[in-house]
């Protein structure tokens, strides 16, 4: 990764010209540098305009290389055809780095890929640095630089980065709202430069900065994400999109089908504990209990309460992420009794009722008798109650909700931004963001890293081929999972000699690397007895396949042992994704894998601590601990064969699939009934 101090012109210029500066309000140009200028930046400002002499009382050059000196920063507001060149001029003059604001790259067509592909070849060139294009620009309130709009100056302890322009300003516009502010803003637009990942570690370090909170489409540099995410000390909050995207919908085998790029996000965001968000709502939720909320010490939270029906959503919050709500001591409850009024319920939570309206101070009282109890005080003011404000205390253990408030609502939140406390605006959004201080409590466990710059970034996929059954069978058994062998016969004959040698019965299926899904098209026989069952069931289904002869290649039909009935269908694979590189996918197999399609993923290398947390992350994991009466599967054995599959995942790297399904578990050992293995070579 690029050294952070090349950073530095972005996030602390000593001088910044406006590239297309101009003398129209209401255009980039002009309120770029009207926030620069009001927004208090000490250094110079360089209005750039070949057609001006004065902007908002600044002097205007005609050129980059008139200003007296070489500004640090270059903002570019000037048509997409023109800026590759302004930029080489700009780094010839001595320019070190740039912010493009403008559109017309590589989001608007051919014409603009080729433009953002001259810029790139800029940067390469003299090493200028650049955010964008296409991009809103960057705002740093604690250095009082404003490069974009809106103008906000309060200094907060998020650092905000987006690739998309309008999202981050709706993040920026609730940040205002609740006077909290940021401790950077940062478009990244096209990313012809400047990334995800330089941007996590330059604030992972900035001393202004408690949470990184990102806006994520896509990810530019996989192995220098990782790096980011596993060097971050900070947290890291994540609203990713695209979780339905199609990229991964190729039918090789299960595995890959149901990975999706979405998939792989979970699995990297658990391992290197990234608060993932799924609206912008709780992106904003999230960032701003982890900045502005002290560290619970434990789990363990009373409610004070004006409604009891958002008491009950509190509590069923609550329960549903793993806190907990219990009663109060005996003593405690009885302290209570004595200062709330007689009708009002005390217990978890303790309902005030609407007569707290007229006596506010009920709430601190309450709040300060439980405190010592209790790990976080919940604090929901369900009406309009004066003085709420006065109840809670800055810095503390306290959660606050509001909501219900009207008009005296509104007045209490202002004095409540004014100081320094965080409102949620529903019970169910500040108990969840309060619980993101335990998402990741239990999960200690060293990481393995080994993502390393010298990697190739995302390659094309070649074409995958299918090994043949016996090869796979043969490649996993030797790995240490035990397999169904499936020897190929030509002919009825062929398979009745093969069963034979295996031992009545026996199953037989279709040989195709064509045709992925063999029950679909009749192609596989179970349970088969005798010599005569064998024969039929080859002509069957080599009859059966007489329907996909025009575009299907048929080796044959393989014949294997039939597997111990008993055993709990599963599915065990690995995928090699091509940006993050090989997966371990762990979930209930069968025929039914697509259709419940509950199947959890991690990336490898694996702590065994994360491979055994797989098992758990499936909605079926009852199934495997006797469920109901149903014997406990072997548990073990399940994890020898994780560790064996990811074992001969990292020794043949040109595999890019391995799938068994089903995999049978069994209270003691397993079996692989199925198996399926893609290689690129």
């Amino acid at each position: 990764m690029e050294s952070l101090s090349s950073l530095e012109p972005i996030f602390k210029p000593k001088s910044v010209a406006v590239i297309g500066a101009s003398t129209v309000p209401g255009k980039l140009g002009h309120d770029i540098l009207a926030n620069l200028k009001n927004g208090g930046f000490a250094g110079p400002l360089y209005p750039v305009n070949p057609k001006a002499d004065e902007i908002l009382g600044l002097k205007v050059y005609k050129s980059v290389t008139e200003t007296p000196l070489p500004p640090d920063l270059a903002v570019v507001v000037i048509p997409a055809r023109l800026v590759p060149g302004t930029l080489e001029q700009a780094a010839g003059a001595g320019v070190k780095a740039a912010v493009v604001i403008t559109g017309g790259f590589a989001e608007a067509g051919e014409e603009g890929e080729r433009l953002q592909d001259e810029l790139a070849q800029v940067v390469r060139k003299t090493g200028i640095r650049v955010i964008g294009p296409n991009c809103q620009g960057v705002n740093l309130p604690h250095h009082h630089m404003c490069a974009s709009w809106p103008l906000i100056t309060t200094k907060g302890k998020i650092a905000f980065a987006s690739q998309s322009g309008t999202v981050g300003a709706a993040f920026l516009d609730l940040a205002a709202a609740e006077k909290l502010g940021v401790s950077a803003f940062i478009s990244l637009g096209n990313r012809v430069d400047v990334d995800e990942a330089e941007v996590i570690s330059y604030f992972n370090a900035d001393p202004h900065t408690q949470v990184i909170a990102l806006y994520l489409e896509g990810v530019k540099r996989p192995t220098y994400f990782l790096d980011a995410l596993h060097e971050a000390e900070k947290p890291v909050v994540i609203l990713k999109a695209g979780r339905t995207s199609r990229g991964s919908r190729a039918a090789e085998s299960h595995t890959k089908s149901l990975a999706g790029t979405d998939a792989i996000y979970d699995a990297l965001f658990e391992k290197y504990q990234v608060y993932r968000a799924d609206t912008l709502e709780e992106l904003f939720d999230f960032a701003k209990a982890l900045a502005y909320l002290p560290q619970p010490r434990g789990p363990r939270l009373m409610i004070t309460t004006s409604s009891g029906g958002a008491a009950i959503l509190a509590i069923d919050e609550a329960e549903k992420n793993g806190l907990e709500v219990p009663d109060p001591s005996p003593s405690l409850k009885d302290s209570l009794r004595q200062m709330v009024p007689a009708h009002c319920p005390v217990g978890n939570p303790v309902d005030l009722t609407g007569d707290v309206m007229a006596d506010a101070s009920l709430y601190k009282k309450v709040l300060d008798e439980a405190r010592t109890e209790f790990d976080t005080q919940v604090v929901i003011f369900g009406d309009p109650i004066p003085g709420a404000c006065q109840q809670v205390t800055p810095g503390a253990s306290e959660l606050v909700i509001f909501l219900g408030g009207a008009e005296v609502e509104r007045e209490e939140r202002e004095k409540l931004y004014d100081a320094g406390i965080p409102v949620f605006p529903t019970p169910e959004r500040g108990v969840k963001a309060l619980a993101q201080f335990f998402r990741f409590q239990e999960k200690h466990a060293a990481i393995p890293h080994t993502p390393t710059h010298k990697e190739a970034e995302t390659r094309p996929s070649p074409a995958l081929r299918l090994l043949p059954a016996t090869e796979a069978a043969a490649l996993v058994t030797k790995a240490g999972i035990p397999a169904a062998a499936a020897p190929l016969a030509a002919d009825p004959d062929e398979a009745v000699a093969l069963a034979r040698q295996f031992g009545y019965p026996v199953a037989l299926k279709i040989s195709s690397p064509d045709i992925p899904h063999k029950s679909d098209m009749g192609g596989v026989q179970l349970n088969l007895q005798n010599d005569e069952q064998v024969r039929h069931a080859f002509q069957d289904i080599m009859a059966s396949t007489r329907l996909y002869e025009r575009w299907a290649r048929i080796d044959g039909v393989s014949v294997s042992v039939m597997a111990n009935p008993g055993g709990l269908e599963l599915i065990l694979g690995t995928l090699t994704d091509p940006q993050y590189g090989p997966t371990l996918m762990f979930g209930m197999g069968g025929v039914a894998t697509e259709i419940y399609r509950d199947v959890a993923f991690c990336l490898l290398p694996a702590t065994d601590a994360e491979l055994k947390g797989l098992m758990k992350k499936i909605k079926g994991y009852p199934l495997l601990t006797g469920f109901r009466g149903q014997p406990r599967r072997d548990l073990d054995a399940l994890f020898t064969a994780m560790k064996a599959l990811a074992r001969l995942a990292d020794k043949h790297p040109e595999l890019d699939q391995i799938e068994l399904n089903p995999l049978l578990l069994y209270p003691k050992g397993l079996f692989a009934v199925d198996v399926r293995v893609f290689s690129r070579v």
